[in-house]
C-alpha cells in the first residue's frame, strides 16, 4: 500500500516509527508536512498538492495534527476523505477531541466517567460556578489547551475566582472542574488500537505538581490496567469516533474518570516503557482496513 503519514516533523519519534513499521512490512511511505499542502476544491475533483505533485494513488492516510494546526490539518485529511481514502482519524473526531467541551459533552452522553465540569465564557458569576463545580480546590482550564498548558489548580475560592477573572477579561471560553485528591499528580493513559488497549502506563509528576503530563516534567511508569480502565478507555475511544488513539484517566474513588482523548498521543513513552510494538499494531489495524475497503469497492463495481 501507499501511506501517507501527515505529520510536521519527520524526525519526531512516533512519525518515524510508524514509517520503519509500515517499510518493514513491504509498504510505500511518504511523510507529508500538512501544513505546507494546498488543495483544489471542484466539483467531482478534490486534490492534495505538495511540493508541487498532486498527492496521487494514496491507500491510506496516517494524520498527526498538532494541536495548534488544528483547523488547517483538519480541512486536509478532510480532502483526502472526499477522495474516499482512508484514514486512521477523521476530520471530525479530531476536531471534536480537541474542543473539551464537545469532548466532555460527548464522553458524558455514552455513559463515560468525567470528572464534574462546568463551561463558562462571560459569566461573571463566579461563586456560583465554583459551588456548581464542588467547591475549592478546584481545577480551572482553557477549553482548548494542550500537554497541561493552560490548567490551574486554584487550592481556594478566592484564587479560583482570580483565575476565571482573567479569563473572563480576555474572553476566553474555560472549564471549572471538580479537584479529584486521590489522583493528584498522577494519571494513566491507555493506548487504544482498533478499538481494543494494546498497552497503558502511569504517569507521575516529580514534584508536587498536580499534572501529570511528561510535557511538564512528569514521569512514566509501566502498570497494569483494570478491566474497568480498559472498558472506559475504549467506550471513551468509541465516543470520539477515535479507533486509534490515547486515553487519559485519573484513578478515582467512584471508578475512572477520562480527562482527554488524544487523536495524536505519541506512542514514544508507553513503547520505551512497556516494549510494546504499538506501531506495527496501528500499520496491521490499517492493513486491515484500508484493504477490507478496497475489497468492498471491488465487489461494488
Amino acid at each position: 500500500m501507499n501511506i501517507v503519514i501527515l505529520s510536521k516533523g519527520p524526525g519526531n519519534y512516533t512519525t518515524r516509527r510508524l514509517k520503519e513499521e509500515a517499510e518493514r512490512r513491504g509498504h510505500d511511505v511518504r511523510v507529508v508536512n500538512y501544513a505546507q499542502c494546498y488543495m483544489t476544491i471542484e466539483k467531482g475533483n478534490p486534490v492534495v498538492y505538495y511540493e508541487g505533485e498532486a498527492l496521487s494513488n494514496v491507500d491510506a492516510i496516517i494524520p498527526r495534527i498538532a494541536q495548534s494546526y488544528t483547523k488547517y490539518g483538519t480541512a486536509v485529511v478532510r480532502q483526502f476523505e472526499m477522495q474516499d481514502i482512508f484514514t486512521v482519524a477523521k476530520s471530525i473526531a479530531i476536531n471534536r477531541s480537541r474542543d473539551k467541551l464537545r469532548a466532555y459533552q460527548l464522553l458524558a452522553k455514552a455513559g463515560v466517567g468525567i470528572p464534574k465540569t462546568v463551561f463558562a465564557r462571560e459569566t461573571a458569576d463566579f461563586q456560583q460556578v465554583i459551588e456548581m463545580a464542588g467547591g475549592a480546590p478546584l481545577i480551572v482550564k482553557v477549553a482548548r489547551g494542550t500537554h497541561g498548558n493552560g490548567v490551574v489548580l486554584a487550592e481556594t475560592a478566592k484564587a479560583a475566582q482570580a483565575v476565571m477573572q482573567a479569563f473572563f477579561v480576555e474572553g476566553v471560553n474555560f472549564l471549572v472542574q471538580e479537584f479529584v485528591k486521590e489522583s493528584a499528580g498522577t494519571d494513566v493513559r491507555a493506548i487504544v488500537v482498533g478499538n481494543r488497549v494494546v498497552c497503558g502506563f502511569m504517569r507521575q509528576s516529580l514534584d508536587d505538581d498536580f499534572r501529570s503530563n511528561t510535557h511538564q516534567g512528569g514521569t512514566g511508569l509501566a502498570t497494569r490496567l483494570s478491566t474497568e480502565e480498559e472498558r472506559t478507555a475504549v467506550k471513551a475511544a468509541k465516543a470520539m469516533g477515535l479507533p486509534v488513539c490515547a486515553v487519559d484517566m485519573m484513578r478515582s474513588s467512584r471508578g475512572p474518570l477520562v480527562l482527554e482523548v488524544n487523536s495524536s498521543g505519541s506512542i514514544r513513552t508507553p513503547e520505551l516503557l512497556t516494549k510494546y510494538n504499538i506501531a506495527e499494531k496501528i500499520i496491521e489495524y490499517i492493513e486491515q482496513n484500508a484493504k477490507q475497503r478496497h475489497r468492498k469497492d471491488r465487489v461494488g463495481a
